[in-house]
């Protein structure tokens, strides 16, 4: 509670209390005298000649005005400094600067500071901190250049204002200064520049250095510093430096342990992430957070949820980052009956309120098909909340209600970035490329401008139309605009190229960034695109080069691998590649690289192995795969195989009229041409007709 207090006439307290309160700098005073509201009270009750010890009981009182806030105070005690003759105390008069400053009344603390008829560098730090606290960073720039002397304290405050808002580069840059002036960094300072670091995406090489760093400034003891180092390496998807790392601290905290359990959590890596879990001597809720957001990840839902109610066991509740995670996972999984359950934890907590859960909600019953339910909640939330909007338009894409979808965009009273990206992204994934690139335009002469996000659809639809000089313009409207190449987006460009027939520009802009991503998906593009092209062999090299890497691969890594290796005939690399996908890489194959495999056997004359491997499938063959292998047949002139095939697509679909043209062409070459004429008759018959031919890459 701040409280106002005029200073009282000379009181019979016994300066010993007054002692207690000077002593609250520079020493520990008794615990009454811990609470700055007390401090400050006795202060004004107290009052004595002038001496040491009433100066420094001034300090003391401006201290406390500064963490109270409490100004109409501070300027009291300014009043009575004037009064008292002691405004040239630097000691005072820096105290009086800082409590301004602090409180935010930065034109009066320039005004003393500017008073000053000495201007030491205490003065000029206090000057800056408060600048920097506000977000006065351009004359806090100003005054710290024009510092005539500069130290540790000085280079830092600059260091982490610059931080804190946001200029990670500005940051770096401070710091290569203060390194060239001969001024000694502090455990903040590194923490800070290790931060900066990590926000202005630096790669493992940056992280290593500012390791060796650390250490030779003899620094890797203080946990602010080691923990952040964790964040970086991790960031960087080098959890197993990390672990060195974390294994060597010291002293940890709570945060080091989260921090390092949430790289496990990020990189896959579950199990580890479990056993360090088990560890933790006292767990937080960000722990249990992140250990539950690891089996999210993985799509562990079951896991998941037992970790929930064992947490919830420890009398310790969700909180809103939680069941955000869990009933979004929830969607993903299509699991209903524990969404709505904690949909109603939801409302039992009072997180329906914040737009971003109500948005949540509402998506996951668009992701369980129940868009009714999805309707309803958007119509009883607040309509204010812009996030909801986005949600629902995105549920009526996913279903594929355009129409539904573009009548609730054009009714939204304001679009956010997020409203024009959901559109252009439903246009995109329903195959309606012109309409996005369309929106697209709208949103640029609307003033809105586009993010990463958007941007991804926006290539994804070119790629569709597979228009090379749309796509030229679209990468020069990146540069333009200053729109950054972040992974995804790089995965993106790099995609656009390969499906537009530019190859070349594809592996250039594959080469301009590959040293800056920290995920698989621009490896993937360039990867799957040099298979799409035939560069076979430039494409598994790219693989090999990625092996190397702390690099979590994924299923999507291995298409573009097999399919490589379908066009350059290598099966033993193809079967080796498919078999490491579980062994080494604990990836589950899908029907997609099987179908790469039955191409791969197909192709290579081995009819019987892909047959038996399709047999073999732990999922249904589809008509895609049983079509790969019958034109196989046919290429090898099959017919036995081909036969059971045919019957095998036939059982399947029975209308598909392309399987039996095959087969009739299998027995056509064989010379067969009785059976030929019967399933061209059959045909007729049944009015079944070829499927126009289409080309279908990876």
């Amino acid at each position: 509670m701040i409280f106002s207090l005029r200073p009282k006439s000379f009181l019979s307290i016994p300066s010993i209390y007054l002692r207690w309160v000077s002593s609250a700098t520079i020493g520990a005073p008794p615990h009454l005298f811990q609470n700055p509201e007390e401090l400050l009270r006795m202060f004004f009750q107290t009052r004595i000649g002038h001496n040491s010890d009433y100066e420094l009981a001034m300090v003391s009182a401006l201290k406390s005005c500064s963490s109270l806030s409490a100004t109409f105070q501070g300027q009291q005690i300014h009043s009575l400094v004037l009064k008292s003759g002691l405004e040239s105390n630097t000691f005072i008069n820096n105290s009086l600067i800082n409590m301004y400053a602090k409180c935010g009344f930065l034109a009066d603390a320039r005004s003393l500071f500017d008073s000053c008829s000495k201007v030491d560098t205490v003065s000029c730090n206090i000057m800056v901190a408060g600048y920097v606290r506000f977000g006065e960073l351009n004359k806090a720039r100003n005054l710290f250049e024009s510092m005539p002397e500069k130290g540790c304290v000085s280079y830092t405050t600059m260091i982490m204002g610059l931080s804190q808002n946001d200029y990670w580069a500005e940051a770096i840059e401070v710091f290569k200064d203060m390194r060239s002036a001969g001024v000694f960094p502090n455990e903040v300072t590194m923490a800070s520049v290790i931060s900066s670091c990590f926000h202005n995406k630096g790669g493992i090489w940056d992280c290593r250095m500012l390791h060796a760093l650390v250490i030779r400034l003899l620094l890797h003891g203080f946990v602010i510093v080691s923990t952040n180092l964790l964040h970086m390496y991790c960031s960087c998807s080098s959890v197993w430096d990390a672990r060195h790392l974390f294994d060597e601290m010291p002293e940890r905290n709570i945060v080091s342990w989260n921090v390092m359990l949430n790289g496990y959590s990020k990189a896959g890596l579950v199990d580890q992430a479990r056993e360090l879990f088990e560890r933790i001597p006292s767990k937080d809720v960000v722990s249990w957070g992140t250990m539950i957001d690891g089996y999210v990840q993985i799509e562990c839902l079951s896991e998941a949820l037992l970790l929930y109610r064992a947490m919830c066991r420890t009398g310790l509740g969700p909180n809103d980052v939680m069941v955000v995670d869990l009933i979004s996972s929830c969607g993903r999984l299509i699991a209903i009956g524990e969404g709505q359950q904690f949909h109603g934890i939801i409302v039992k907590a009072g997180f329906d309120c914040y737009d971003f859960i109500q948005a949540t909600i509402i998506n996951f019953y668009a992701a369980c098909g129940i868009i009714s339910l999805a309707r309803l909640q958007f119509e009883v939330g607040i309509k204010d909340h812009l996030a909801s909007w986005n949600a629902l338009i995105a549920g009526y894409m996913r279903s594929g209600m355009v129409e539904q979808a573009a009548e609730l965009f054009n009714k939204m009273p304001e679009r956010d970035v997020f409203s024009w990206s959901t559109m252009i992204s439903g246009y995109t994934q329903s195959e309606q490329p012109n309409l996005a690139l369309e929106l697209f335009l709208e949103m640029i002469a609307s003033g809105i401008q586009p993010n990463e996000i958007t941007m991804v659809s926006v290539f994804s639809a070119i790629a569709t139309l597979g228009t090379l000089i749309i796509g030229r313009w679209g990468h020069e409207f990146l540069h333009k605009n200053s729109i950054p190449l972040n992974d995804n987006l790089s995965a993106a460009v790099i995609d656009m190229y390969a499906k537009c027939g530019s190859i070349s520009t594809a592996l250039d802009v594959f080469y301009e960034i590959r040293d800056k991503v920290s995920t698989v998906s621009p490896w993937n593009a360039i990867i799957c695109g040099l298979a799409m092209h035939g560069h076979a062999k430039l494409s598994l090299e790219i693989f090999s080069n990625l092996q190397r890497l702390h690099i979590k691969l994924n299923s999507i890594t291995f298409i573009g691998v097999l399919s490589a290796c379908c066009h350059a005939g290598l099966v033993e690399a193809g079967e080796r590649y498919f078999k490491s996908m579980k062994n080494v890489y604990n990836i589950e194959p899908n029907i997609k690289h099987y179908g790469c495999m039955v191409d791969l056997l197909g192709r290579a004359g081995r009819l019987q192995e892909a047959e038996e491997l399709i047999q073999n499938m732990p999922m249904k063959a589809d008509a895609v795969i049983w079509g790969t292998l019958l034109a196989a047949c046919r290429t090898h002139g099959n017919v036995e195989i081909g036969e059971r095939v045919a019957e095998s697509l036939v059982r399947l679909e029975p209308s598909h009229g392309p399987g039996r043209v095959l087969l009739s062409n299998i027995y056509a070459d064989a010379g067969k041409w009785e059976e030929a004429f019967s399933i061209r008759r059959s045909m007729q018959m049944q009015k079944l007709k070829k499927s126009p031919g289409c080309s279908g890459v990876v």
